[in-house]
Parts: C-alpha cells; sequence; structure tokens
C-alpha cells in the first residue's frame, strides 16, 4: 500500500476541487444546523465498512440494501441544504455580488436603528448578500425607493400596516417591506426574543444575508449572520457590522476571498482530509495490484489408518491480486491451501497444488502459489486411534 503516496499533479488537481465543493457543503451544513444528520450519515458509513472488512453478513446486509437508496435518502433529509449548495456554487463562478452600498447608506441605516432602539420601536431589516433571497421570502411589497431615514421610521411605525414585517435593503434602495422570512427553532440562541429575532436567525441560516432586529420590549439591536445571532452591545456598533459585511460580500480581490476562506480552517482542513480519503479509497485505491500472503496448508480427508506427522513446507506463497480496496477490505487471513490426501492409501506422498485449492475472499484472484507441491509425511495408526479428517498444521 506504500504506493500510494505517489500522487500526481492531476491528482492533486482533482482533489483540490472535490475539497472546495464539499468546504461549501460543510459550512452551508453548519449554518442550516445539520450537521448531526450528516455525522449520523458517516457514522453509519463506518460501521458498513467495519461490516465489510470483519464479514458481519447480517449488518452489512442490511446497510447495503440502505446505501443503494443512499441518493434518495441524502436528497430528502437535505433538500434545501443540496438546493444552497448549488446556488452557492453558482454565485461563486458566476462572481455574483451584491449592488454596491455607499457610505452613505449605511450611516442612514445606523441612525435610523439607533432611533428605533432608543424608541422602543421594533425592526426587522434584511440586507442581501451574494446569495438570492426570493425563494426565502413570502408576501411582501415592492417599493423600490431611495433609503432615507424618514423612509425607514415611518415604514416601522407601529401604526403602519406593514410593521410587523421586515424591509429589504440593496445598496441604497428599500426594495420590499412587510416581508415574511422563514424562522428558526434555534431557542438556544434565540432566548428572550421574539418572533423578528426568530425570523432574523431563519433567514441568516438560509442565506448569506445580514439580518438587523430591533427588540421593542428591550431596545437591544441583534444582527444575524452566517446561522448566529447575537445582542450587539451599542447600536453604533452596527456600522462595524456593516462594514465587515460589505468586505465579506464584495470582496476587492481573489485574495481577500481566499483570506475570508482560511478564516474557516476547520472547515477548510476537513474538506481536504474528506477529499483525500475518498481519492484514496476510489482513486488509488481501484488501482489493481498483486501481494505476496503467507498461506497455511490444509490436509483434508486422510484416510482412516493413517495419522499426519508433517507437512513440507507447512505454508506456501500465494500470490493474490485485486484492487487496492479489495485487499484492504477483504481479510487475507481466509487465504488458505487446502490439500486432499484420500491418495495416501494408494501410496501417493506428494501433492500438486493447483490454483483452485486456494480458498480465498470474493473480488480477489489468485495469480500463482510457490511453491507448487507439498509432501506430506505420514504413518500408519494403531487400530485403535485411527480416525479420519485432516488438521490444521
Amino acid at each position: 500500500m506504500g504506493d500510494l503516496v505517489g500522487i500526481r499533479l492531476v491528482d492533486l488537481f482533482d482533489v483540490g476541487i472535490v475539497s472546495l465543493l464539499l468546504f461549501f457543503a460543510i459550512v452551508g451544513l453548519r449554518r442550516s444546523g445539520a450537521t448531526l444528520a450528516l455525522v449520523g450519515l458517516a457514522i453509519l458509513g463506518a460501521v458498513y465498512v467495519a461490516a465489510l472488512r470483519f464479514e458481519w453478513q447480517l449488518t452489512s446486509w442490511i446497510l447495503q440494501a440502505f446505501f443503494a437508496v443512499f441518493v434518495v435518502v441524502v436528497v430528502v433529509v437535505f433538500q434545501e441544504d443540496l438546493r444552497r449548495l448549488f446556488e452557492q456554487i453558482a454565485v461563486w463562478g458566476l462572481r455574483r455580488r451584491p449592488p454596491a452600498s455607499p457610505a452613505k447608506a449605511a450611516d442612514v441605516l445606523v441612525r435610523a436603528v439607533s432611533r428605533l432602539a432608543a424608541t422602543r420601536i421594533g425592526a426587522l431589516i434584511v440586507i442581501p448578500g451574494r446569495e438570492p433571497l426570493d425563494r426565502h421570502l413570502e408576501g411582501g411589497v415592492a417599493l423600490d425607493a431611495r433609503l432615507v431615514e424618514p423612509l425607514l421610521l415611518s415604514l416601522f411605525e407601529p401604526h403602519s400596516p406593514g410593521h410587523d414585517g421586515a424591509v429589504v435593503v440593496s445598496g441604497d434602495r428599500v426594495t420590499q417591506f412587510s416581508v415574511h422570512l422563514p424562522l428558526s427553532n434555534d431557542r438556544h440562541q434565540i432566548g428572550a426574543g421574539g418572533t423578528r429575532h426568530a425570523a432574523a436567525l431563519g433567514l441568516a441560516e438560509a442565506t448569506d444575508a445580514l439580518c438587523v432586529a430591533v427588540s421593542e420590549e428591550r431596545g437591544t439591536v441583534s444582527v444575524a449572520r452566517d446561522g448566529h445571532l447575537r445582542v450587539l452591545e451599542k447600536p453604533d456598533a452596527l456600522t462595524e457590522e456593516l462594514r465587515r459585511f460589505a468586505a465579506d460580500t464584495m470582496p476587492a480581490s481573489d485574495r481577500r476571498a481566499v483570506v475570508g476562506m482560511a478564516s474557516r480552517w476547520p472547515e477548510a482542513l476537513l474538506a481536504v482530509a474528506s477529499a483525500l480519503v475518498l481519492w484514496v479509497v476510489y482513486v488509488a485505491g481501484s488501482g489493481v495490484v498483486e501481494v505476496e500472503h503467507t498461506a497455511p496448508v490444509v490436509v483434508e480427508n486422510l484416510p482412516a489408518g493413517w495419522q499426519l506427522e508433517a507437512v513440507d513446507p507447512p505454508s506456501v506463497t500465494v500470490v493474490v491480486e485485486g484492487t487496492r480496496r479489495q485487499l484492504y477490505l477483504g481479510d487475507l487471513g481466509q487465504v488458505r491451501v487446502r490439500v486432499d490426501a484420500i491418495l495416501v492409501q494408494l501410496g501417493r506422498r506428494t501433492f500438486q497444488v493447483s490454483l483452485s485449492q486456494v480458498d480465498h475472499p470474493d473480488g480477489l484472484r489468485i495469480v500463482r502459489v510457490e511453491p507448487g507441491q507439498v509432501r506430506l509425511a505420514v504413518e500408519s495408526a494403531p487400530a485403535e486411534g485411527a480416525g479420519s479428517g485432516g488438521r490444521e498444521p
């Protein structure tokens, strides 16, 4: 197995592509809270490999039937996560960016949010990232108006018909108001927050948008992003949140994008490690190789009245061929040479060993056996101790 390290440049490129896809998938799953479901599938996969290795026949049969419909299971369990993964790949490939937000627009947002918090007026503002939001938004009224402080304050006025909904701000435009967002079930993060905070976190779990929630009970400002909800120490801290969000969603160069991915080094490390394991199993592991294995000689059908004294040699070298994966999963301890000693009663002592006499796991092929013959040392047994059968030396 030592030649598995002979990875080529094209293999590194192959592993890199798969690592990138796995990185998007892992980050998306962590955002959505589906990590436990993925861990459960990984545990089943590990049990299946162990079942094949140690021949747990019932377990391997059941899990084989399960993995036969694995693709359907994944689609059902991770339907929304897969759709988001494809969207992220499209966004990354097309280099999609949200409209630029002028510094003046950020100042307007901060001032408006500060006033809303000071007067204990609830509000929910959505700032789109690079991923599309349309399928996550329900209802709402199209507006497409210039972002100004009086407009935001009037939209969240408690007597306004749409004050309970969210306002979508894209660049320096208010595009929609009275929008309903998906609700999160993460009560641990929502804590004492209400529906607005559940909606902010729900959209942040499903997309890369930044959601700002103002609590009318406590007058606090919270931000939800990448599946996390937290309360700002003071409303003015929103300025830094908006600046960081703009830098992450509108990278000035590919270098900044790489730096952003590097900040998620645990996910990146897991993605690369998983891609390497898959490469070893399905690419390097599919190569056909030959290995030498020392197999014992088992003597069978020794006639009654004879007893076995010695086998020369007691073991032989068997050359086994198969894929690296089969050789690893297969139990080479099953490889043994069976010698039919029935002709001992006719004076035969030397027996040829053919390939058909070698027991081996399914999927492997016996290439040759060295040496090609064995000699049995036998002697007549006393009548009362004579017996039939054989034994393994």
